[in-house]
């Protein structure tokens, strides 16, 4: 069942976070589904720690930046939708190539939402798990 209740696209994403966070970092869009959306970071000098691995926060970015924007666009016309809550657990380190992220509803409430992220490496790896709490704002 399509749960967007905004029309949503790769493209669309895209446009939304020019000159954002989400572009200063190299987040790319990668598909939205009828019940998920994907993206994913470069693990690079732009989103490594003095390790080189992945920052955690960069995790954070992402999983926020998909599960922010699956509110959204599952919001009604009007809506907006804020962060309450984020947690992530950080599984594995990356050092190389690229993390993705998907974003999936547990519960679409109609004051609040929960998302789950899941994110991983090239190898199909977990690497960081993670689940946000959206408050879901009626128009003034």
């Amino acid at each position: 069942m399509r749960i967007w209740k905004i029309p949503v696209s790769v493209e669309v994403l895209t446009a939304v976070h020019v000159n954002t966070t989400v572009a200063h970092l190299g987040i790319e869009f990668l598909e939205v589904g009828d019940d998920f959306i994907s993206a994913r970071v470069p693990v690079d000098p732009r989103t490594q720690q003095p390790y080189g691995l992945l920052h955690g926060g960069v995790s954070v970015v992402l999983a926020e930046t998909l599960g922010s924007c699956g509110a959204a666009f599952s919001s009604p016309p009007g809506y907006r939708a804020v962060g309450l809550d984020i947690n992530a657990n950080h599984i594995k380190g990356t050092t190389s190539g690229w993390v993705t992220g998907t974003a999936r509803p547990v519960h679409l409430g109609r004051t609040t939402q929960v998302w789950q992220i899941d994110l991983h490496n090239d190898a199909g790896e977990l690497t960081c798990v993670s689940r946000i709490t959206m408050a879901i704002l009626a128009p003034r």
